[in-house]
């Protein structure tokens, strides 16, 4: 059986991390068992999450374990899809990772409140006089690599701007279809459901996620991804939120 490892669920989730999310509902795309074990990112190959275990391989990082997954057990995340669905799919799953994923870590961790909220309990088990140090170390460090993607590099208000011009067009490419590229699920629903929960959670409070809720589209699909691939969990529908 596969073994995932990933951060768990919270911050209003089933699993905190989009990446680890998207694995997860890869392989229950793929109909896969698997099982799912808690991890940090140091225990990784890549020093990041997710990675997973199977048959005594080791897989880290969420695109080459679905590469893994399609060599090992001939399921193509793409089936319904033309070559040249399969090349715009490809392309929106790049803008999700390197673009909309940046935008919900500033609105996480560069973000004082949001920080404090969530990623600061990461520490909490660290010894005390240790504690606040290595929260302040990894802020900083997170805070770095956001400048580094682009994104940090603008005002807060123009960086909300240039993500919802990506998330804008998500929502055109979705319109009034269930799945991003028609009536079947492929690989990169479960890129931009990993995201996209992770902004809309209401955990968080950011003008990202205000912004976020008014594509109603959006908003629609992570209730029915949810639904479909996490019935067990308690996630209120954004849309009767709304």
């Amino acid at each position: 059986m596969i073994t995932l490892y990933g951060f768990g669920a919270g911050f209003g989730l089933p699993e905190m991390s989009p990446f680890v999310t998207k694995t997860e509902v890869q392989l229950k795309m793929a109909g896969l068992d698997y099982r799912k074990e808690l991890a940090r990112p140091p225990a990784s190959p890549k020093g990041q999450l997710p990675f997973i275990a199977d048959d005594g391989e080791t897989i880290a990082d969420s695109t080459f374990i679905r590469a893994h997954v399609e060599g090992k057990y001939g399921f193509d995340f793409d089936a319904p899809l033309s070559l040249q669905a399969r090349a715009q799919a490809w392309a929106f799953e790049r803008m999700i990772e390197h673009h909309v994923y940046w935008a919900m870590v500033g609105a996480r961790w560069v973000d004082d409140a949001n920080f404090a909220k969530g990623p600061a309990h990461f520490f909490d088990g660290a010894p005390d006089h240790l504690r606040d140090k290595m929260r302040e170390d990894a802020q900083f460090r997170v805070a770095e690599n956001y400048l580094l993607s682009g994104l940090g590099r603008h005002a807060p208000d123009e960086d909300v701007d240039l993500a919802i011009r990506s998330l804008f067009a998500l929502s055109v490419q979705l319109g009034d279809k269930p799945y991003l590229m028609g009536n079947a699920p492929c690989g990169t629903d479960a890129t931009a459901f990993g995201a996209l929960a992770g902004i809309l959670t209401p955990f968080f409070e950011s003008p990202l996620r205000e912004r976020t809720e008014k594509f109603g589209n959006l908003t629609a699909y992570v209730d029915r991804m949810m639904l479909q691939y996490y019935p067990e969990f308690a996630w209120a529908p954004l849309q009767e939120a709304a």
